[in-house]
């Protein structure tokens, strides 16, 4: 169709073909090309009639379903609405069900004296099923007993969890595999002394490519977290935890008799203040406590409990010794079990002769005591000055542990306290010592309780949250105030570190509210730091208290992932923290696989949002638990209870208020005071209408006024509970004394000693406090009913008192933290602005941390960050025309930095500048250009150039202050790893993704393919990144020798403690349990590093064991292992081969082939074999661990993977890669089933592959593993933040190369790349 030759004629007879060529003749055909477009034009008329009808039919049904889908739609609309109404309406009822569920327990308390009967059938339904429950659990009670036995005798117990670390146990901490290297058990046993000698940095050498940086402790041999556990050992076998040791208060007590009575008072009047401004200027009250004579009887138990708590006891002697100073002198110096210092000033004349009595005292105490003795002839006023000089030397050298000549001490001036030895361990990070100490004393006396109360079945609760899969909402124990909240927490926080002490707990016990411990901030950043402290990890955290909050949750995320073991967070008493639900939001997220939140509230004003998550409610006190309580109170002073006295009792103690501990223990301990001296019965009706905890208290306290003598006591008693109670965080001894003249040490000592005792005060960092919220609330209702007036009239002589302590330039901690905290209560805005304007104020408030309370107060007074920098500047103007002279030029110096600082913290970084450039300048200027305190200027300087992005002016800055901190402290200063640190971080920041040895694995595969790379690049970002590493790792070390240097005066004590009392019990004969004290004595020697006299104590032990036991007594192997490890640490390898064989061939005859003890021996062995080049001695050994680790765990245990390991590493060295590369695949395939494709482990073993595969000639798998091993590293780095070494993970900034011939060989920065290559990398 469409040609003419194609028509056909219509009558199909002839077939012509119809042509008109020339246009003749008269008939006129129709042409061929109109017929054929009519006839198109029909056909497509028809398919577009036949595509519309369909289409028309296709909408008419898209209209149908579109209809009918909306009707549907709407249908489930209706049927969501109905289910999200029936929603809410379940979830009122289940809120309105949980609070029916609380008033129907209160309800059920309040009547239950009427279901004797019900309850007794339920008690026999109780105890049938639970004798059921029993049944089911004895088998894991017994396995658990059978685990507490083995490790109580020596044998340590590998954890599933922590067993997989490396041969070498220096680096691989409590986070790792400490229960293999420490179980933490008491001290007092013999396995773990013996485990902790025999793997104790035994062999210091990288086993692993993780193990090139020693973290270590305050010993040279000890690593930091073995310390910690070694610590929290001695804890429990020597709980003896003086008051005085966490005490923020120097207590001085004086005894002294009639004839010395006037160098008493020199000395408390001219002498003390002198004291007392010495120990504030440190942080710390100083406290005189002196009796008068005639009131001997009176203050009888009270000087008892002065002398105990007490830090210096004086005794001040002549001629005579009066008997009734017998008591005090035998209880202050012969029965001194702490050592305190103590110190004897003996007057005598040129022609008297001292009494017997006096001769014969001095002579006890020098026999028994190390007393200071000051034999004085001459003057009284020369006497006391030779008192107050020993005094002085004592306190800052003995007790306060600080040397005499503190150079840097005396340009910090009279108006600053030194926060050196803070910024030493947390770098820039700004710390406030007495939170922690108030911390610890919450804990102590939160725990103080010797009745369990029934617990037994809570902490069943408690360790189920431990070991219950993630993720899982944080636990909720909730109950009544004064249920036993704080004491159950604490109880069981002991339990947890006593068996499991590789398990971090963070802790934080919130008091009164508005106090300090109840500021969010303040919460969070401390828990914040004792993480990165417990990591060892210097890193910058913000100060601006939204950040923090919201950063927290990512700081807990990325210090988790460096601990492999549990991390338990425990915050008591969280509904008191001030908007608890809006500054505690991270608690809804989901927190980290290891990491378990418990949080104590008061039922009343537990939020409604965390009424959902899991809960454990404190029931009240059975009559069991009540009459406990009350017995052992009244046993404690003497005192029998008849039986119908308890019957009664029993019946008082059910109600709902009636029947908490705290009331249970009031009642008790009033029942205690009475004793035999009153009438109890009396005294009994008189509690039974108390019918809660605050109306017992306040029968308690008129108690106390009663036994007062005169109206002057009992209104000084009244003044001093007001005055605490409207404080911020309570208030001092020696405030108290300047508050009031009239209130005389020995009057004060009897108050508090009343109050104290009645569970009314009680001491928190040096101050008095509130022991009890219902104790506050209880004064406030007896003294200060009339209202506001009266809290303004106590608040208005504590402002007072403190403004007057600034108008003497007395700016210390105290007034710091009360002045602006009283002004905002009065709501003074223009005083607290006036106040905050005193720079030293806003100084010691931001050095200690409190930045988040500094921003408050600024924000109360209505000022911008802008505004309160200017107005700080200003101040700065003024006070500087003002100074004279070098010391005023200095304190100018200190006040620059510090708001040079705070500007940088704030982020006004720009106006940070001019401060700490001005305060360079007085420095440079009053000092010396090459003064350390210079370079703490450029230091600071160079920090807001960082954070600035201007890192050639910061490492211009950075490199002269190392070189300022060099020559001024030496190469091995904590100042000088601080600008080490920076100068790394400097570096690790100039280059956004740090280059990586994958780089290098790149280069040289692509020059063997030919490939032209521009190498000189790749090398300089190598050696920028290697110069950061070098620097790293020069700061550790610095750090561990400081660390070492510095030790813990706590650990060093309980040490020296610990090693007297043994020493005593191996003066008896030849026994087994003599032979373990010798063994303990020669590990806590050398834990002191003292390593030949542990040598004696080992030899001695083994010696006394081999008589008594046997020379094939598996505790002789242990002591054959102890003095193996010392010879070990001492280099004598011979010595150390010898012994080791000696146990190994004990223990191989006495254990059980799989047995752990026998398993540390052969890896120890034969690690000593590979470090002394015997490698053939050492293979048979390796694999026999592989076989024992495989009978314990079995065949797919992440510990069989590292013995693997650690046999192919042996293999390579002896050049058998064939034999190698089957052991690395399998121990990668048991890492990756086991932790995942991402975890360090696997990545270093990709890296021992890549390295195997390169010398092999495979060069596209080895860059394939080594890219692979590059990702987990670079995602570790992220995850740390690159600022230390990850103590678990396998390079977490460092990479340890090792020869074939030198497998201690690390990789310097200017060696060449290609060369390393040659050399084998372990795991």
């Amino acid at each position: 169709m469409g040609t003419a030759s194609s028509l056909v004629s219509p009558a199909g007879g002839v077939g012509e073909v119809i042509e008109d060529t020339y246009g003749g003749g008269e008939a006129c055909e129709i042409p061929v090309e109109e017929l054929e477009c009519v006839a198109e034009y029909e056909r497509l008329k028809k398919e577009y009639e036949i595509f519309r009808v369909s289409k028309n039919n296709e909408v008419a049904s898209m209209v149908k379903k579109e209809a009918k889908l909306d009707r549907e739609n709407k249908r489930l609309r209706a049927e969501l609405q109905a289910l999200q109404k029936t929603y809410q309406k379940i979830l009122r009822e289940k809120e309105c069900a949980l609070e029916a569920k609380y008033q129907a327990m209160e309800r059920a308390a309040t009547f239950e004296h009427d279901r004797d009967k019900v309850k007794r059938q339920f008690k026999i339904f109780r105890e049938t099923k639970e004798n059921e429950i029993q049944d089911l659990l004895r088998a894991k009670r017994e396995l658990e007993a059978k685990l507490q036995r083995l490790q109580a005798q020596g044998i340590q117990v590998f954890d599933p969890e922590e067993s997989d670390s490396d041969d070498n146990c220096t680096d691989v901490t409590a986070a790792g595999a400490q229960s293999e290297y420490w179980t933490g058990g008491a001290l007092g046993s013999e396995p773990s002394m013996g485990s902790m000698m025999q793997l104790q940095q035994s062999f210091r050498g990288p086993e692993f490519a993780h193990s090139s940086i020693d973290v270590e402790g305050p010993f040279a041999n000890i690593n930091r977290d073995d310390w910690d556990a070694a610590v929290a050992s001695l804890l429990q076998v020597t709980p003896l935890f003086s008051h005085s040791l966490w005490s923020n208060t120097v207590r001085c007590f004086i005894i002294n008799t009639d004839e010395t009575q006037r160098e008493v008072e020199i000395f408390i009047k001219n002498y003390s203040p002198k004291l007392q401004r010495i120990c504030e200027t440190m942080g710390y009250f100083f406290q005189v406590v002196h009796f008068p004579a005639e009131n001997e009887n009176h203050f009888k138990d009270v000087r008892k409990w002065e002398i105990e708590k007490s830090s210096l006891v004086i005794l001040l002697l002549h001629l005579t010794l009066p008997s009734c100073l017998l008591e005090d002198c035998e209880e202050a110096f012969l029965k001194n079990p702490e050592e305190k210092p103590r110190l004897i000033y003996h007057r005598m004349d040129d022609d008297g002769v001292s009494s017997g009595s006096v001769q014969q005292l001095i002579e006890q105490i020098s026999c028994v005591n190390k007393a200071k003795m000051i034999d004085h002839v001459g003057g009284v006023e020369e006497g006391t000055h030779k008192i107050y000089t020993c005094v002085e030397k004592i306190i800052k050298q003995d007790i306060l542990g600080c040397e005499m000549t503190e150079p840097e001490g005396k340009d910090l001036g009279n108006k600053e306290e030194s926060t050196a030895p803070e910024e030493e361990v947390f770098g820039d990070v700004l710390w406030d010592a007495h939170d922690e100490q108030e911390q610890m004393e919450a804990f102590q006396q939160a725990s103080n309780s010797t009745c369990e109360l029934g617990f037994e079945k809570y902490f069943e609760r408690l360790n189920d949250l431990v070991a219950a899969p993630a993720p899982i909402p944080p636990l909720l124990v909730s109950g009544g105030p004064g249920s036993g909240k704080s004491l159950l927490l604490s109880k069981w926080i002991q339990l947890q570190q006593k068996h499991s002490p590789n398990t971090l707990i963070l802790y934080h016990f919130v008091g009164r509210p508005m106090s300090t411990s109840s500021e969010s901030a303040l919460i969070i950043k401390r828990l914040t730091l004792k993480l990165m402290q417990h990591s060892w990890l210097v890193s910058p955290l913000t100060l601006d208290p939204a950040k923090l909050l919201e950063e927290f949750p990512r700081w807990l995320e990325k210090l988790s992932a460096r601990h492999q073991g549990s991390i338990i967070i425990i915050i008591d008493s969280i509904d008191q923290i001030q908007q608890a639900e809006k500054h505690m939001k991270w608690l809804i997220d989901p927190l980290p696989v290891n990491v378990r939140v418990i949080v104590s509230v008061n039922v009343e004003t537990c939020p409604q949002a965390w009424r959902l998550w899991p809960t454990l409610h404190l029931d009240p006190l059975n009559s069991k638990d009540v009459k406990s309580l009350i017995s052992a109170e009244c046993n404690s002073a003497n005192v029998k209870l008849t039986k119908e006295q308890e019957k009664k009792l029993e019946r008082h103690c059910r109600s709902a208020t009636t029947c908490n501990a705290l009331y249970v223990t009031l009642l008790g301990k009033t029942i205690a005071c009475v004793g035999s001296t009153g009438n109890i019965d009396e005294t009994l009706q008189q509690c039974f209408q108390c019918q809660d905890t605050v109306s017992l208290y306040r029968l308690v306290l008129r108690s106390i006024q009663e036994s007062l003598r005169s109206d002057k006591e009992k209104g000084l008693l009244r003044e001093i509970l007001c005055v605490i109670g409207v404080s911020h965080n309570g208030v001092s001894e020696s405030e108290l004394m300047e508050l009031y003249p009239e209130l005389s040490s020995a009057v004060l000592a009897l108050l508090v000693h009343s109050l104290h005792k009645m569970c009314l005060l009680t001491y928190g960092c040096g101050l008095l406090k509130f022991q009890h919220l219902q104790a506050w609330e209880m004064v406030r209702l007896e003294y200060m009913e009339e209202g506001e007036n009266v809290i303004s009239a106590y608040r208005q002589k504590l402002v007072d008192y403190f403004t007057m302590q600034l108008s003497r330039d007395r700016v210390t901690w105290r007034s710091a933290d009360e002045l602006p905290w009283l002004f905002q209560q009065q709501g003074d805005k223009q005083k607290l602005h006036n106040c905050l304007l005193n720079l030293f104020v806003s100084q010691n408030l931001y050095k200690r941390g409190h930045f988040a309370e500094l921003l408050s107060y600024w924000q109360l007074v209505g000022k911008d960050k802008s505004s309160m920098a200017a107005e700080y500047f200003d101040s700065l103007k003024e006070y500087e025309k003002s100074c004279e002279g070098e010391e005023s030029m200095i304190c100018l110096a200190d006040l620059y930095e510090t708001l040079g600082r705070f500007l940088k913290d704030l982020g006004l970084l720009s106006q940070a500048v001019a401060p700490l450039q001005r305060s360079l300048e007085i420095r440079e200027t009053a000092l010396d250009p090459d003064h350390p305190r210079v370079a703490q200027s450029l230091h600071q300087l160079a920090g807001v150039y960082v954070q600035w992005k201007k890192f050639g002016n910061a490492e211009q800055l950075y490199k002269q202050a190392l070189e300022i901190s060099e020559n001024a402290y030496g190469a091995e200063h904590p100042r000088v790893a601080r600008e080490l640190d920076a100068l790394a971080t400097l570096y690790q920041k100039q280059n956004n993704r740090p280059p990586s040895k994958g780089q290098l694995m790149c280069l040289v595969f692509q020059q063997t393919k030919k490939i032209e790379v521009k190498e000189e690049q790749v090398l300089m970002k190598l050696n920028r990144y290697e110069q950061a590493e070098q620097l790293r790792k020069k700061s550790f070390k610095i750090r561990q020798k400081a660390a070492r240097r510095k030790g813990s005066l706590c650990g060093f004590a309980l040490l020296r403690q610990r090693a007297l009392q043994l020493e005593e019990l191996t003066l008896g004969k030849d026994t087994p349990d003599n032979a373990r004290t010798l063994n303990e004595l020669g590990v806590l020697y050398y834990l002191q590093n003292n390593l030949e006299t542990a040598e004696l104590f080992l030899k001695r032990s083994l010696e006394m064991r081999e008589r008594v036991l046997g020379p094939d007594h598996p505790d002789c192997a242990q002591s054959l292992n102890n003095l193996a490890a010392l010879y070990n640490e001492k280099k004598h390898y011979d010595k150390a081969e010898e012994l080791y064989e000696k146990a190994l061939d004990i223990r191989r005859r006495a254990l059980a082939p799989d047995h752990p003890s026998l398993a540390y021996t052969v890896k120890h062995l034969a690690v000593l074999y590979k470090k002394m080049g015997k490698l053939d001695k050492a293979v048979p050994l390796y694999e026999l661990a592989v076989e024992i680790r495989q009978k314990s765990f079995g065949p797919k245990h992440p510990s069989v993977a590292t013995a693997l390991v650690n046999l192919a590493v042996l293999y390579c060295q002896m050049k058998k890669q064939t034999e190698a590369l089957p052991l690395y695949e399998r121990a990668l395939k048991i890492y990756e089933d086991s932790f995942g494709h991402m975890h360090p482990r696997v990545g270093e073993t990709l890296k021992n592959l890549a390295v195997l595969s390169y010398e092999g000639g495979d060069f596209e798998k080895a860059a394939e593993l080594y890219k692979r091993a590059m990702e987990i590293k670079e995602a570790e780095t992220l995850l740390i933040g690159g600022k230390a070494t990850s103590r678990h993970s396998s390079s977490g900034d460092t990479f340890s190369i090792k020869s074939a011939l030198s497998p201690n060989t690390l990789l310097e920065p200017g060696q060449s790349h290609r060369s390393t290559f040659g050399r084998k990398m372990s795991l």
